[in-house]
């Protein structure tokens, strides 16, 4: 994004965010930085009115260094630098929300984020239940596990019981009982998830599919 670009800012243009800078006799106030698009928190920072004003001129988020007692902008030597997406302001007027899209890792030692985790997308609990069909499948345990026993019997098996809970979810669709509708529409989406996983794809790639049809 160049400065050409439209900035998001919650509704309201930066140079009128009416952040304290005084509320600390240091003059900074803290920057929390995070993924436009995962959502995940990549580190902190710390910005003074300057670094704030640079960050809004260049669309590179800089940040006031404690340690080096000047402007940095993140990546000025490493090439990771952070493309402001948006700037968010919070309730007390002291601490902003920095969205961005990172180029490269964002931790100086090399991690995705300054908790050391892979900046990936989080689905909520379909990322659970991902989760939990890849251990029951890794488990074999056929006796004790459908989704372990489905697989067992082969993708047919498994790409077939989606086409079945389709159809069932279609014909529930055309009915008038929401609780059938929404029961079969949870078993479509479970089976779905199943047959992702049996052709060695997850929802990450169906969100990375989406995302450039959507370019």
């Amino acid at each position: 994004m160049n400065k050409n670009q439209k900035l998001k800012t919650n509704n309201k243009k930066p140079n009128k965010m009416n952040i304290n800078f005084n509320k600390n006799n240091d003059g900074l106030v803290p920057a929390i930085i995070q993924d436009a698009t995962t959502k995940n928190v990549l580190m902190l920072g710390y910005m003074n009115e300057e670094a704030f004003n640079k960050t809004k001129e260049t669309y590179l988020v800089t940040f006031f260094s404690r340690t080096k007692n000047r402007l940095w902008t993140k990546g000025e030597e490493s090439g990771n630098v952070l493309n402001l997406v948006d700037m968010k302001l919070d309730c007390d007027n002291d601490t902003l929300l920095i969205q961005v899209n990172p180029k490269g890792p964002t931790c100086h030692k090399g991690s995705d984020t300054c908790w050391n985790e892979e900046n990936n997308s989080n689905f909520g609990f379909f990322s659970t239940l991902e989760n939990v069909i890849k251990e029951r499948v890794e488990n074999k345990d056929t006796k004790k596990s459908y989704v372990a026993s489905l697989f067992a019997k082969g993708i047919n098996k498994v790409a077939q019981k989606v086409g079945e809970e389709a159809v069932e979810t279609v014909i529930e669709a055309m009915d008038n009982n929401d609780e059938l509708f929404l029961y079969e529409s949870a078993d479509l989406l479970f089976h779905y998830l199943m047959l992702l996983q049996a052709k060695g794809f997850t929802l990450k790639d169906i969100e990375a599919e989406l995302k450039g049809r959507h370019k």
